[in-house]
């Protein structure tokens, strides 16, 4: 029986193949699960509500703006925010329970991501350290565009693993990266910040550099070689889309 009093608060969209796992998940720790759906077209509510948690439709906001639309619904002042493709793991769960979250003088906790492709651990984005655990009273999730984060340095870095079952192949992961190259340059763009001509060389060069010698990708087998690859992919990418955004002005 939960006795702990923490909501997890979980963002959809057309997540019927992942979302029942993670709400089974948060139920080890959360007495409450809120499920803030983007308008999903698969049947990720009705099985969502089928498990007991509350559902929210809301059209997507942003990834920081739609983790914090669910936060003033929740009966709770702790939020566990874990997406659809997380779960969280033995030690994870371990970890929550011993926590005073009544007593505790920190904000907010963070854990170490695991991330597969597939079956394939990639060892290459360990440890990943996200902030998923925050007391909703002091501290939440930034609404500026782009991938957010919980804003507080009052941050205990937990012993535990969240599980991200990130991508199911590789032709996933490159399909889904041209969605980040895109958002990531139009924000960029949308800031005002200025691309030389160098900078998809540069950039490109330069991840490939850190994933592959500086992180030790190169030594990871052929899972650190193709994510390194298509990393630095990427962020040749974003700065070339960028240059194209401002030549068109």
């Amino acid at each position: 029986m939960i006795t702990m009093k923490i909501t997890a608060n979980i963002i959809t969209l057309n997540e019927e193949n992942h979302i029942e796992a993670v709400i089974k998940s948060a139920m080890e720790v959360c007495d409450e699960v809120l499920v803030i759906d983007s308008l999903s077209m698969d049947k990720t509510c009705e099985i969502a509500e089928a498990l007991g948690a509350k559902v929210m439709k809301q059209a997507y906001l942003g990834d920081g703006m739609q983790k914090a639309f669910g936060v003033p619904f929740a009966k709770n002042e702790w939020i566990l925010s874990i997406d659809a493709d997380e779960r969280l793991d033995a030690n994870a769960i371990e970890a929550i329970k011993k926590l005073d979250l009544e007593h505790t003088p920190y904000e907010a906790f963070s854990f170490a991501r695991k991330t597969y492709i597939g079956k394939a651990f990639i060892k290459l984005w360990y440890p990943d350290r996200v902030t998923r655990l925050y007391n909703k009273s002091k501290c939440g999730f930034t609404t500026a565009g782009g991938h957010a984060r919980v804003d507080t340095q009052n941050v205990k870095a937990l012993d535990a693993d969240l599980l991200h079952y990130s991508y199911a192949d590789y032709g996933e992961m490159i399909k889904t990266s041209h969605k980040f190259i895109t958002r990531g340059a139009k924000i960029a763009h949308e800031e005002g910040k200025k691309a030389s001509s160098f900078d998809p060389f540069l950039h490109g060069v330069g991840a490939l550099f850190k994933a592959l010698i500086l992180k030790g990708g190169a030594f990871h087998g052929v899972n650190g070689w193709n994510v390194a690859v298509i990393s630095a992919f990427s962020s040749y990418m974003k700065y070339a889309l960028m240059l194209e955004m401002q030549e068109n002005g």
